[in-house]
């Protein structure tokens, strides 16, 4: 059994202790927001965060995560956080999702990236793609990605 902080409750898993954060997300717990992309970290769609930095949850054993604050999409977005919202509504608002497979894991990077910053700094072009730099879009919105990035830090400042 495995005890979870989980989007600000804590709740207990019955699963080994080498399964995958993404795995506990999506089949035990039915928190289907955070997506199977590769597997091996290289795509960024698992991204959720943990105590605030944003992981990978597809090679992250659940067991390293037991005492930590792990946060996903469903909270991230619900209008609770209030840099999340902030990216949520800024990706609405640039059109960003085409097919939409890879936007909760591009959103959870974009709000750790931008929750980084110092108050009031906003992230230069260079920035926002060094931070984005993990998250591959299939359907090539990058540039509208940068620019909710950009807009969304303009919205918190």
């Amino acid at each position: 059994m495995v005890t979870l902080n989980l989007n600000g409750k804590n709740v207990q898993v019955d699963v080994a202790d080498d399964t995958p954060l993404l795995w506990v997300l999506r089949d035990t717990l039915q928190l289907t927001g955070t997506k199977f992309g590769c597997g091996a970290a290289l795509c960024g769609a698992c991204t959720v965060h943990m105590d605030g930095a944003a992981i990978r949850s597809c090679i992250t054993p659940v067991s390293s995560v037991a005492g930590t604050k792990i946060t996903t999409i469903e909270s991230a977005t619900n209008g609770s956080d209030r840099v999340g919202a902030a990216v949520h509504e800024s990706w609405v608002k640039h059109d960003v999702a085409q097919c939409g497979y890879c936007q909760s894991g591009q959103i959870m990077s974009a709000t750790a990236f931008l929750k980084s910053l110092p108050r009031g700094k906003q992230p230069s072009i260079a920035e926002i793609d060094s931070a984005m730099a993990g998250n591959i879009c299939r359907c090539g919105t990058y540039v509208r990605i940068r620019a909710a990035v950009a807009d969304a830090a303009k919205a918190i400042a």
